[in-house]
């Protein structure tokens, strides 16, 4: 069997981690493909995505199409001459980009295929309170995250863990399962298993403002779940009502206490040191938050220029 020739496909912080371990492991990555630079910022500077900033540093060759069809990046992309393709957080691929090596073209998806195929798999396994979740490498096919599965690997999610703490290690046991998957192609012991197709899969559901905000009649447990399920990023979100003052709440870290009480759902108490909002089962106190024009910071923090009164609400 012939060696690997690797084109690597990705665009965030978490493919870096992917694309480093291939090449700490010493395969031969002839060609990188990432997003096209965009403004960023109040400047709009345009800004280099994570995997172009590692391609740069390690003299990688790098492409960076806007148009997956055209001819002019098929053709570079043919002239790189890889047998194979590893895709890590890119974008939908044409038939024609994936077919093109001779080993095929797989995927690192961050679950336990065929549940959360779709845009954010780690927030929405924690927003919907699962106890294990994990990655899966497939071949690409003509849907999203449907291929025939190569390896899975699980972890369990810890009670009180975020998505950015699960990010962090979902990309280590990421690059393990790629890892494993480029041995198993280049010892040609490569076998895969076919998704099953069911009525109750989840769906991880691209992240929107809609689905950020905090619903404050739902149950205690599941606030706390969509809280550390979109911390750091995006972060859930509420509005603070307090008299003719109105702030849209960024909050991203809190704990949920189960309580039996008569105040009305939405209703902010506030002492010195602390902030909670009545929910219909308990209390979700509030610990770290970012107010509008304000940095992010812990609640005590933020409560040492700020008082609330009686009738204050969130909503």
């Amino acid at each position: 069997m012939e060696k690997l020739r690797i084109v690597f496909m990705g665009t965030p912080e978490f493919a870096v981690g992917i694309l480093d371990t291939i090449l700490q492991n010493n395969y031969n990555v002839v060609g990188v493909i990432t997003a096209a630079d965009k403004p960023a910022g109040r400047g709009q500077k345009l800004k280099h995505s994570a995997v172009k900033e590692y391609a740069l540093e390690h003299d990688l060759k790098l492409l960076q199409p806007t148009n997956l069809k055209d001819e002019a990046f098929l053709s570079a992309l043919r002239d790189l001459n890889a047998n194979l393709q590893v895709v890590v957080a890119f974008r939908m691929l044409p038939e024609v980009v994936w077919k093109m090596p001779n080993y095929g073209t797989f995927n690192l998806h961050a679950s336990l295929l065929p549940n959360y195929r779709g845009a954010a798999p780690i927030n929405w396994a924690i927003i919907n309170g699962e106890a294990k979740t994990g990655v899966t490498t497939f071949f690409i096919d003509d849907k999203i995250d449907t291929g025939a599965m190569i390896v899975s690997k699980e972890t369990p999610i810890q009670s009180d863990e975020n998505a950015g703490q699960l990010h962090d290690r979902l990309m280590v046991i990421g690059s393990e399962a790629v890892l494993a998957t480029l041995k198993l192609i280049e010892t040609g012991d490569c076998t895969t298993t076919i998704q099953r197709e069911s009525a109750d899969l989840k769906t991880a559901y691209k992240l929107n403002k809609d689905n950020c905000k905090i619903d404050w009649t739902k149950p205690g447990i599941e606030i706390f779940n969509l809280i550390r399920g979109l911390s750091p990023y995006p972060s859930a979100w509420t509005f603070i009502k307090d008299g003719n003052e109105e702030w849209n709440v960024k909050i991203y870290d809190a704990k949920f206490e189960s309580e039996i009480h008569d105040l009305e759902v939405g209703s902010l108490i506030a002492t010195k040191a602390a902030i909670k909002i009545a929910v219909k089962d308990g209390f979700v106190e509030l610990l770290v938050l970012q107010f509008p024009g304000k940095r992010r910071m812990s609640t005590k923090e933020f409560l040492n220029g700020m008082v609330f009164s009686p009738t204050a609400i969130a909503t």
